[in-house]
């Protein structure tokens, strides 16, 4: 994850929670990849250092167990920059401007100068975050299917042009919990419209409180439609089916009201992230334990690296 703020909601049912199901099964590296972040926010650096600690704490809190996974700082392992430029050797320049993602970003950040090669290639990092610890499967969203074939294309002609070397990492499709933002659009930081993941619950209430619904229902005596309003999707995570049923009767026959919708989410909700706001205060007094945490992790990671780079070395010649 690129450390850009502290997370949200969505960014734990996105992805955190099949990430921590995920240390049962496989023997996993979580990267908190400040390079990247540096790849649109290069004008704005201040805050790039504080969010590494911001981001490691909600990982903690979500049960990433530095005893059972490896949670390390991209800029810590400087592998992770000699492999990117040594792959930036042979890989095409339309490879990379051809990712969906380029022309996407370029469109929905206008407001910031994206003509940097570190935008353009940062898909070519990501395959070097990949291909430096010879990973076989990476945890990956629809969005993200196009950056791992990628990797695969780079694997495959760095092994062709210099022996085998690479395994061609598999995309591991999970199952995602979407949740919206409160006013219906994605949960973003740009657009004010996130839950942090470990913000109180008194903060947590007044959003989902003044959260938008179904537009339809203008009037209490108006019926609703659940598929329709984005408190409904938080229903789907929080509420067991007993409640969902009962809020989508309620809703669709105008026998409950929205606020009616919304106090019943929150008796469920709060349950769950109180915990992890009590947690993260804990850890807020303990940064440099976090810190500790970061840098440990880093240093096992590295060895990782070291080893494939010296693979990488040998075979490209460079091995003096």
């Amino acid at each position: 994850m690129r450390p850009t703020n502290r997370l949200h909601l969505g960014n734990y049912f996105g992805a955190l929670v099949n990430w921590v199901r995920m240390q049962e099964e496989y023997d996993c590296i979580f990267g908190i990849v400040d390079y990247h972040a540096l790849t649109s926010e290069y004008e704005d650096v201040g805050k790039v250092n504080e969010n590494v600690l911001e981001v490691a704490m909600d990982w903690l809190v979500s049960g990433i167990d530095p005893e059972r996974s490896i949670i390390m700082v991209q800029s810590l392992v400087p592998e992770h920059a000699e492999l990117h430029l040594l792959l930036s050797m042979i890989v095409p320049i339309p490879w990379l401007e051809r990712v969906p993602t380029y022309k996407e970003q370029i469109l929905q950040l206008q407001e910031k100068d994206l003509s940097t090669y570190g935008f353009l290639g940062y898909p070519l990092l990501q395959a070097a975050d990949i291909l430096i610890y010879k990973a076989n499967t990476v945890p990956t969203g629809e969005d993200q299917l196009a950056h791992i074939e990628l990797c695969r294309e780079v694997a495959r002609r760095f092994n062709h042009l210099y022996g085998p070397v690479f395994p061609e990492p598999e995309s591991k499709m999970t199952q995602v919990a979407r949740l919206p933002g409160t006013d219906g659009r994605k949960m973003s930081k740009s657009y004010g419209n996130q839950i942090p993941l470990s913000g109180d619950p008194e903060s947590a209430s007044k959003k989902i409180m003044t959260m938008m619904t179904d537009p339809a229902r203008k009037r209490l005596t108006d019926p609703g439609d659940p598929e329709k309003c984005p408190v409904f999707d938080y229903h789907k995570v929080f509420t067991d089916s007993a409640g969902q049923k009962w809020v989508r009767e309620g809703c669709t026959t105008a026998g409950i009201g929205c606020t009616d919708c919304k106090q019943r989410l929150l008796e469920n909700m709060l349950p769950v992230i109180q915990p992890l706001h009590e947690k993260r205060k804990e850890l807020e007094n303990s940064p440099d334990h976090v810190k500790e945490i970061l840098f440990a992790g880093s240093s096992r990671a590295r060895e990782i690296a070291r080893t494939t780079m010296d693979e990488v070395r040998q075979a490209m010649k460079i091995n003096y």
